[in-house]
C-alpha cells in the first residue's frame, strides 16, 4: 500500500520536460505571432504572397516530425534528437533576426534560411519530447493521462506569454527573443537531463544513441536541401507554381492508396482505417479555418480592429494569447462537462464531438461577420468581437483536438500505427497549407486598394464575404460530418464510442 501511496504525485522529470517544452513553444508561437506582419510590413510583401508563405511554413512544420521520429527511432535517440532540434530552431530564429535587421533588401533569402532551420529543427524536437513524458511512468500507470494534461498546460503557458513578449517590440528583437527563449529551454535540457530524465526505478529513459550511417546523414542533408529549395522555388525561378501544395496534397492522396493496397488488412481493420481517413479529411476544414489566427485574422487585428485602451495601442499580436489563455481556463470545465454527460450516457462519440468543433468554428466566424457587415474602408470594430471569435474557436478546439491522436492510436492496427499517426500529421500539414491559401483570399491590403478575390466561383469583394466563406465551409463540413457520424460509429466497431457503457 505504501508503495502505491508514493505514486500519487509526479516525477520531477515531468516538470523538467514541462519547462523545456514551454520555452520551445514560447519560441515557436512568439515567432508565429509576428511572422505575417513582418512579411507585409518589413519585407513589403503582398498579403496573398505572405499568406501562402505562412501556409507553406506551418504546413511543413507538421511534416518534418515524420522524418525526425524515424531518425530518432533508428539512430539518434530521444535526447540527441531534442538537442539537435532545439539548436536548429534557435539558429533559425537568429536568421529571422538578421532578416528583420536587413529588411526588404536581402532579408528574404535570410528568411528562407531561418524557416528551413526552424522546420527541420521542429521535426527533431516535437515528436521526441512528448514521447519522453510517457517513458517516465511504468506501463498502464493511471497517472499518464494527468501527466499529459500538465504537459499540455506547459505548451499553452509558453504559447500564452510569447506573443505578449515578442509582439511588444520591434520585429528583429521579437525574433531574437524567440531565439533566446529556445536557447533557455535547450541549455536547461542539456544541463538537467541526466538528473531528471530517469524512471522511478532510477533507470535512464529515452532511446539509446546508435551510430549514424552515411544513408541517414544524406537523408538529413537532403531534407534540408529539399525544404530550402521548395520554400525558395518561386523566387528562384520567378514561377507562380506552388510546389509545396503539390507535395503536401499529393502525399494526402498517395497515403490512402498506399495503405489500402495492403492485402493483409481484415474487413474490420479496413473499416476502422476508413474512419481515420474520413475524419482526417474533415479535420483539414477545421484547422484551415482555425489557423487563420496567425494569418488573415492577425492582418485584420492589425488594420481593422480598435486596439486602443486608455490611450495605449495594444499590438495586434497580443490577440494570439487569447487562445492559449482560454485553453488553460476552459479545459477543466470541458472535462467536467464530458464527465457529466458520460455519467448520464449522453457523451457524444468522437465523430460527433468533431462535428460540434467544426460547428463552433463556423459560429466564431458568424460573430466576426456580424461585426464587419457594412464596415467601410478605414473603419474599425471593437476588439471584443475578435476576442469572442477566439474564445468560441477554443471551445471548438477542445471538442476536436484532444480526440485525434487518441482515436488514431485506438483504431489503427498495431503494425500500421506509426504510418496512421503520420497520416494524421499529414492532414494537419494539409490543413495549415490550406489555411495559407484561404488567408490569401482576404480582400484589400494595407491601403485597402487590393482587388477582389474568388474561391471556387465565390466572389469576395469585402471582409464580410471573406468571413462568410468560412461560415459556409465549416458549417457545411459540420453538418455533413454530423449526418455521417452514426455510419462512422458502426465502422469504429463500437468499442470506441464514448457514449457506450459497459
Amino acid at each position: 500500500m505504501e508503495k502505491n501511496a508514493v505514486k500519487t504525485g509526479h516525477p520531477k522529470g515531468l516538470y523538467f520536460l514541462f519547462f523545456t517544452e514551454m520555452w520551445e513553444r514560447f519560441s515557436y508561437y512568439g515567432m508565429r505571432a509576428i511572422f505575417i506582419l513582418f512579411m507585409t510590413k518589413v519585407l513589403l510583401m503582398k498579403d496573398a504572397d505572405a499568406s501562402e508563405i505562412y501556409g507553406s511554413y506551418t504546413g511543413l512544420v507538421y511534416l518534418t516530425p515524420l522524418l525526425g521520429g524515424y531518425l530518432c527511432d533508428k539512430f539518434l535517440g530521444n535526447r540527441r534528437s531534442i538537442v539537435i532540434g532545439g539548436l536548429l530552431m534557435a539558429i533559425g530564429q537568429f536568421f529571422m533576426f538578421f532578416s528583420a535587421s536587413v529588411g526588404a533588401d536581402g532579408g528574404v533569402s535570410l528568411m528562407w534560411m531561418g524557416l528551413t532551420a526552424i522546420i527541420i529543427g521542429n521535426g527533431f524536437f516535437k515528436p521526441n519530447i512528448s514521447t519522453m513524458v510517457g517513458q517516465l511512468y511504468p506501463a498502464n500507470d493511471r497517472r499518464i493521462d494527468s501527466a499529459f494534461t500538465i504537459f499540455y498546460m506547459g505548451i499553452n503557458l509558453g504559447a500564452f506569454f510569447s506573443p505578449l513578449v515578442c509582439g511588444s517590440m520591434d520585429f528583429k528583437w521579437g525574433f531574437l527573443a524567440a531565439g533566446v527563449g529556445m536557447l533557455i529551454g535547450l541549455v536547461a535540457f542539456v544541463l538537467g537531463q541526466k538528473k531528471y530524465l530517469v524512471s522511478e526505478e532510477g533507470k535512464s529513459i529515452g532511446l539509446p544513441v546508435k551510430k549514424l550511417d552515411v544513408k541517414s546523414i544524406a537523408m538529413i542533408i537532403g531534407s534540408i536541401g529539399i525544404i530550402f529549395f521548395m520554400l525558395n522555388f518561386k523566387q528562384m525561378f520567378k514561377s507562380d507554381v506552388d510546389i509545396i501544395s503539390y507535395f503536401i496534397y499529393g502525399a494526402m492522396v498517395a497515403m490512402p492508396i498506399l495503405i489500402f493496397s495492403d492485402k493483409s488488412l481484415t474487413k474490420i481493420e479496413t473499416q476502422r482505417i476508413t474512419v481515420i481517413f474520413l475524419l482526417a479529411f474533415f479535420v483539414i476544414f477545421f484547422w484551415g479555418a482555425f489557423e487563420q489566427a496567425g494569418a488573415s485574422l492577425t492582418l485584420f487585428a492589425d488594420r481593422q480592429t480598435e486596439r486602443t485602451i486608455f490611450g495605449w495601442e495594444m499590438p495586434a499580436s497580443y490577440f494570439q494569447s487569447v487562445n492559449p489563455l482560454a485553453v488553460i481556463s476552459l479545459a477543466p470545465i470541458m472535462t467536467i462537462v464530458w464527465g457529466f454527460l458520460y455519467a448520464r450516457k449522453l457523451e457524444p462519440s468522437s465523430p460527433k464531438k468533431m462535428a460540434i468543433g467544426l460547428g463552433l468554428v463556423a459560429l466564431g466566424y458568424v460573430v466576426i461577420a456580424i461585426a464587419v457587415k457594412g464596415l467601410g474602408l478605414g473603419e474599425k470594430v471593437s476588439m471584443w468581437w475578435l476576442i469572442g471569435l477566439y474564445v468560441i474557436h477554443t471551445i471548438g478546439e477542445l471538442c476536436l483536438s484532444p480526440i485525434g491522436l487518441s482515436m488514431v492510436s485506438k483504431l489503427a492496427p498495431l503494425r500500421l500505427s506509426s504510418l496512421m499517426m503520420g497520416t494524421w500529421f499529414l492532414a494537419n500539414a494539409a490543413a495549415n497549407k490550406f489555411a495559407g491559401t484561404l488567408s490569401a483570399l482576404i480582400p484589400g491590403g494595407e491601403d485597402g486598394t487590393g482587388g477582389a478575390t474568388s474561391f471556387l466561383g465565390f466572389q469576395i469583394t469585402n471582409l464580410y464575404e471573406f468571413f462568410v466563406l468560412f461560415i459556409i465551409m465549416s458549417g457545411a463540413a459540420a453538418a455533413i460530418l454530423f449526418v455521417l457520424s452514426s455510419w462512422l460509429e458502426k465502422r469504429m466497431h463500437n468499442d470506441h464510442v464514448e457514449a457506450k457503457t459497459e
